[in-house]
């Protein structure tokens, strides 16, 4: 016949197994706000906000200062137009070529990214080297030791035997 089942046995499994998932859950929450609320997450977080901010900045300056004013020196190339139609024909644009169904290879757009790049790197590189520039230099700190004359241990300034070879010094 068939296996009997102990109802109280298994309602006390499931319970016990509810418990345990329930300890685990609260383990796992509790580790996840130690975690997240450490001084090192906290700022990695604030770091990547700030960098946001200033990536919009950095944009800003190459695509609404940097950009133009080359265009004008360089007579208003636009490489994002150059494209290659890998089916051999000829087309007005990018767009046309690829409403007509064309692979095209972009490598107009490519250089633009390329020349977008170097002008990011170049601003990023001209505001770190100003900004580390006229950071303050931390003031040196006052020196409170000496060496002794005689075993060139260090000591402090107001020794007057040295600690280490109990050399007698002279003011």
């Amino acid at each position: 016949m068939g296996k009997k089942i102990d109802l109280e046995k298994e309602q006390e499994k499931l319970k016990k197994l509810k418990e345990k998932a329930e300890k685990k859950s609260k383990s796992f929450l509790t580790e996840f706000k130690q975690f997240a609320t450490k001084g090192n997450v906290i700022d990695m977080a604030i770091g990547v906000i700030i960098g946001t901010a200033f990536t919009k900045i950095v944009n800003s300056l190459v695509n609404d200062v940097i950009t133009p004013s080359l265009s004008v020196l360089t007579g208003k190339i636009d490489f994002s137009s150059l494209f290659v139609s890998l089916d051999g024909l000829t087309y007005e644009s990018v767009e046309a070529a690829k409403e007509a169904g064309a692979t095209v290879i972009n490598y107009g757009q490519f250089l633009t990214n390329i020349v977008d790049f170097l002008m990011v790197a170049l601003c990023l590189f001209i505001f770190f080297k100003v900004f580390f520039k006229a950071r303050r230099k931390e003031a040196p700190k006052p020196v409170t030791t000496k060496k002794c004359p005689y075993c060139l241990s260090e000591i402090p300034l107001e020794a007057t035997r040295c600690a280490h070879c109990t050399s007698e010094l002279k003011e």
